[in-house]
């Protein structure tokens, strides 16, 4: 072996456990408060069951309040507080920024009392409750929706079996054609006995979803990202640590879900599409999307592994509306909330929007 490429083998292994070394003696400096997310002020005020509805205090800002309210709902198998998840880094602030008035749905934790919790419940129940609250409290008979990923698909659900109540729909790396193939989480749902999983676990652990979702991309969300760190020489930064550990946080902070719940949503639209076709069925009703007649803002991300352009992309045809918009950005699902250009492009931009739409 070539004396110069041992010398350096040995030199960079010195380094990197160098560094790892002092990045742990970073984390262990620390303060607690210093890896906290979800940092903005806000009150509870409503609940039901494990539900919580959460209304964002406002920050100071030079915009006018805007006065229909926005609910933003998420995803069943993450935690909300992505939308909140470190001081420079919150899509939430940037919203109130631009004078909104924010509430967010909290979907709280299911435990073994849950398994029978199905999509109707979450969206004919909680989520009408939630908006008959919203409305009540601000005297608004329409409010906007925001959903977010497994959130926009409910809340576009939402929208057509309740358009009466929504004022205005934005969806956010939102699936709703089912059909395509091209991303592996599609891929992987379609070919899944979900009927087994919930026959054996009632609730599916959150350990469960997170473990198939890290193996999506098995190396780059594991190990890689570790390596990637520990050979930085930000390892040393604070701040950059901080966030750093944020993001840990949330990625493995995975609720379990409600076995009947992702029962129908793997069987009735990873495998069978059937919101698409007008086949979903929830309270005795169809779920037709052509009811969808209020403004439609639909925002995706060109580089999402979980949710593809393909399956985002034909809710513009397939709803009503008439005033409707698309745009795409050149980021990851993640990057739609936590990237340079979330903060600077994506969110100001469905601020404004939602602000032309509530006057």
């Amino acid at each position: 072996m070539n004396a110069a490429f041992l010398e350096k083998s040995v030199q960079e292994s010195i380094d990197f456990q160098s560094n790892v070394l002092k990045g742990i003696k970073t984390m262990l400096d620390l303060p607690r408060e210093e890896i906290k997310s979800d940092l903005l002020e806000k009150d509870e005020v409503f609940s039901i069951g494990k539900m919580r509805l959460y209304h964002y205090k406002p920050v100071k800002t030079s915009a006018k309040p805007v006065k229909v309210p926005v609910m933003v709902t998420y995803a069943l198998v993450n935690r909300q507080y992505m939308m909140d998840i470190q001081p420079d880094r919150s899509v939430i602030k940037s919203f109130l920024e631009s004078g909104l008035d924010v509430y967010i749905i909290d979907w709280g934790y299911p435990t073994a009392e849950d398994r029978y919790m199905t999509m109707d419940d979450h969206i004919n129940w909680y989520m009408d409750e939630c908006v008959n609250f919203i409305s009540k409290s601000t005297g608004h008979k329409k409010i906007n929706l925001l959903g977010v990923c497994q959130g926009g698909t409910f809340s576009t659900i939402y929208t057509a079996l309740h358009q009466d109540k929504v004022n205005a729909l934005v969806t956010m790396v939102t699936p709703v054609d089912f059909s395509p193939s091209d991303a592996l989480l599609f891929a992987w749902s379609k070919n899944m006995d979900a009927d087994a999983m919930v026959d054996a676990y009632g609730v599916i652990p959150g350990e469960v979803m997170n473990v198939s979702y890290l193996m999506l991309k098995p190396f780059s969300l594991t190990l890689g990202k570790y390596i990637d760190l520990a050979s930085d020489k930000k390892i040393e930064d604070p701040e950059y640590l901080s966030n750093f550990l944020r993001m840990e946080k949330w990625i493995f902070d995975s609720p379990g879900q409600a076995g009947a719940t992702i029962r129908q949503f793997i069987n009735d639209l990873y495998k069978d599409n059937k919101l698409m076709k007008g086949e979903l069925e929830l309270g005795g009703k169809k779920v037709n999307l052509k009811n969808i007649t209020c403004p439609l803002f639909a925002i995706c991300a060109e580089y999402d592994h979980l949710v593809p352009l393909s399956s985002s992309k034909p809710l513009m045809d397939a709803v009503g509306s008439s005033d409707k918009s698309f745009t795409s950005f050149p980021v990851g699902h993640i990057g739609m909330y936590v990237s340079s250009r979330s903060q600077k492009e994506i969110a100001p931009q469905i601020g404004r929007w939602l602000v032309e739409k509530s006057k």
